[in-house]
């Protein structure tokens, strides 16, 4: 009989190996889900030691609550005086959407987004859990730009004479006033007052023209300024035009930026390469082979690649549209650019200089070369900027354009692709079903003319139409470099808001239970769970060690379905887990009295243990339920602490009814039919001892 026969046979034994190997199996299971960092660690460097692909697995972590965490309360004001009253509605929805991708994306514990109306105003309020860096959490959702769609208008308004002349004027008086400044630090004022006094920037003059911390993704042009400037209290010698005005910049320190939810951790770049196989299951794949013929090529690949010949194969080989001009190369990355697996492999678990496991994205099978890491450095900037005049800021910017439907809100995703013709840099936009039968009449409605992308109110290209577009796809071109089409694609991902937002509230919430009362609660479980340990062991001996065992198995699968629900940890939650414990304990003792009971009638000891059960199990049945009901209608008609508690509770009460019935019965019969199992004294108490 070999080994499938003997498990699946209808036999008793048969049967007992397979509760047994169910058992086991969720036992490696859940311990696998709650070490899962480990456990890609120590196959990271298996697979690097000896070559191998072992798989990884997902890593998740506990969501705690804002009376655990604390965090912040932001209410934000949606702008819809643009938007027709019947769009209104879904175009709010649309940003609330929107915002909620962008707090994800960043990485909030179980944040809540959700709208409202004050009077005639619409708002969005959003909760972050375990927010440190307010200010971080507010400039996360704020750099979502506007993507709009435009078509052309009435023709564009000529200037008079007049307005030219106003123009000319301005502009030489604000240029007069950058050379007073300038006149002015150089006799020694301080730049703060001098902001204060001249600066048209209203976000930073009171501030005395302080930015606050800028890196050189968020603020690119200035950053580039500002390099020369090598020590910190630096100021620039001479105004910069920008688009809006002339700037002057204050260098006042740099540092490594840090990850926003811990203050230990500094965020990081990494310079890397990618070979791309993909296939007919894959999105915009035109390779024509099946997903395990692109497994079989990549994981030959893989056997020849090293370091130093990456970008060849990657010419030769990878699929990714421009390869053969790039070699794979995607320059400097930061996280929030790149697709979650892909970013999980190259920031948490490689090392500089070496080739991933094969990694599998939306896009087909990647390997990726990682060619060097560095910090991310901020810098805290002060600026003054003194406002000049165009054609545009004078007549407004869009005076030539007019509104269509196409925005934002539209947008499924954006991807970074290269021209054919030229191997430039550009931005593809997909939109979603909507979006694309509003694109496609867009462009039907405006052949031979041009259709405006703005972004953030700004015309970044404008393109003009050829024929009817269908298929829901756009492309932004201009005058790209890799790392700024990188930025576009990572901000419209991360949300191209249908309406602008204005912050009108702020809130920060503080944990109402702070770390040393988190400290003294664990150390309090942990006691209380080593006397229940003690306790069970002297009262019920054999039967009480294997109590514990369950209970530790109980508490693991809890764990595990914690990470993989996931469900939001508040402090009540905490006390239903807790006291689900306590239940599960209790299960455990109503079994072994009734087992002691048939032990001392001399019955048997298998007898005896499938008895114990019997009589145990009504009663266990009972409490459970009744708990059960109690718990559905707290879920039901309380508020969401009491939520918290009911559903942790309810969880609970299931798990540790499978631990006790299942996982203990079992145990109680595997330990019965070895030779320990004879020793009665290991059982049951009698008179004499």
């Amino acid at each position: 009989m070999n080994i499938f026969s003997k498990i699946f046979s209808s036999s008793k034994k048969a049967k007992n190996r397979r509760q047994f190997t169910f058992i086991f199996l969720l036992i490696a299971f859940s311990i696998l889900i709650n070490l899962d960092s480990r456990y890609n660690i120590l196959t990271e460097k298996i697979n690097t030691s000896i070559n191998l692909s072992l798989p990884k697995i997902t890593e998740r972590n506990f969501r705690l609550g804002l009376d655990l965490l604390g965090g912040t309360h932001l209410v934000y004001e949606a702008n819809t005086d643009n938007i027709p009253e019947a769009d209104k509605t879904s175009a709010v929805e649309g940003a609330r959407d929107v915002i909620e991708r962008r707090v994800n994306f960043f990485g909030v514990s179980e944040p809540l987004v959700q709208t409202s109306k004050s009077g005639n105003k619409d708002r969005i309020i959003v909760e972050l859990a375990g927010i440190k860096d307010v200010n971080k959490a507010i400039e996360s959702i704020g750099e979502t730009p506007l993507l709009e769609f435009k078509e052309q208008g009435n023709k564009t308004k000529e200037l008079t004479a007049e307005e030219k002349n106003t123009i000319k004027e301005y502009n030489q008086n604000a240029k007069k006033s950058a050379e007073i400044v300038l006149q002015k630090i150089k006799d020694g004022a301080h730049f703060n007052e001098l902001a204060e006094k001249y600066s048209q920037d209203e976000a930073t003059k009171k501030a005395g023209g302080d930015m606050g911390w800028i890196t050189e993704i968020s603020h690119p042009d200035i950053i580039k300024t500002i390099l020369n400037l090598k020590e910190t209290n630096s100021i620039a010698n001479e105004f910069h035009e920008t688009p809006i005005g002339l700037e002057l910049y204050k260098l006042i320190n740099s540092r490594a930026k840090k990850n926003p939810f811990n203050a230990n951790i500094e965020e990081k770049q990494v310079l890397g390469s990618h070979i791309l196989i993909c296939h007919n299951d894959s999105e915009n794949c035109k390779s024509g082979i099946s997903k395990d013929e692109a497994y079989a090529k990549i994981k030959e690949i893989k056997k020849q690649a090293t370091p130093e010949n990456f970008n060849i194969l990657a010419q030769k080989h990878s699929t990714e549209p421009g390869a053969v001009n790039t070699e794979g190369r995607l320059g400097w990355l930061t996280k929030g650019q790149i697709l979650k697996p892909f970013e999980d492999t190259i920031f948490n678990n490689q090392k500089v200089g070496t080739i991933s496991y094969i990694v599998e994205t939306k896009f087909g099978y990647h390997l990726i070369l990682k060619e060097d890491e560095k910090n991310i450095t901020e810098y805290n900037v002060a600026k003054i900027l003194i406002r000049t005049m165009n054609k545009e800021s004078l007549l407004g910017a869009t005076n030539s354009w007019k509104n269509t439907e196409l925005t934002g809100k539209y947008l499924k995703q954006a991807s970074v692709q290269f021209n054919y013709t030229d191997n430039s840099p550009e931005v593809m936009l997909e939109f979603d079903k909507d979006g694309s039968k509003i694109f496609a009449d867009i462009s039907e409605r405006n052949i031979g003319k041009q259709v405006a992308i703005f972004l953030d109110g700004y015309p970044i290209s404008a393109p003009v139409v050829n024929q009817k577009i269908t298929g829901g796809q756009a492309v932004i071109s201009g005058n790209f470099d890799i790392k700024e089409a990188n930025l576009l694609t990572q901000r419209l991902n991360a949300g191209a808001l249908p309406v602008p937002i204005n912050l009108v509230n702020q809130k920060t919430i503080g944990a109402s239970l702070g770390e040393e009362s988190v400290a003294r609660s664990l150390r309090a479980g942990i006691i209380g769970l080593i006397l229940v340990i003690i306790f069970m062991v002297l009262f019920y001996r054999l039967p009480g060690i294997i109590a514990v065992f369950s209970l530790l198995v109980y508490g693991s699968l809890m764990l595990a379905i914690f990470k993989l629900w996931p469900i939001t940890l508040t402090l009540s939650g905490l006390a239903g887990f807790i006291l689900s414990i306590g239940m599960a304990v209790d299960a455990n003792i109503l079994i072994f009295e009734r087992l002691k009971e048939e032990l001392k009638n001399a019955s048997p000891l298998g007898i005896a243990i499938e008895d114990g059960f019997k009589r145990a199990w009504p009663s266990i049945r009972d409490g459970n339920i009744s708990t059960l009901i109690t718990c559905f209608l707290l879920i039901q008609f309380t508020t969401s602490i009491v939520k918290g508690f009911a559903l942790t509770l309810s969880l609970g009460v299931i798990v540790s009814m499978f631990s006790a019935v299942i996982i203990t019965k079992n145990l109680l019969i595997l330990v019965s039919t070895l030779r320990i199992g004879n020793n009665k004294w290991l059982w049951i108490k009698n008179k004499n001892n």
